[in-house]
């Protein structure tokens, strides 16, 4: 009597290990990549704390960006 060749399931995975890039793998280093792209463009704006809100400015400037 012959024994029975076992095949893996999923022969994509390895041990059970799921290899897809999560979300936040490509989000934040984009995230920092536009965040210094902006510094670069205008230096002025990276001043330490100040009494104005920080997102203003930065919709501001995405605003500016978009409209080019």
């Amino acid at each position: 009597m012959s024994a029975r060749a076992h095949t893996r399931p999923h022969p994509a995975t390895r041990d059970g290990v799921d290899t897809r890039l999560r979300w936040w793998a490509l989000a934040m280093p984009a995230l920092a990549f536009v965040s210094l792209l902006m510094l670069i463009l205008n230096p002025s704006d990276a001043q330490a704390a100040t009494g104005d809100p920080v997102i203003i400015h930065l919709f501001e400037r995405l605003r500016q960006l978009a409209a080019r």
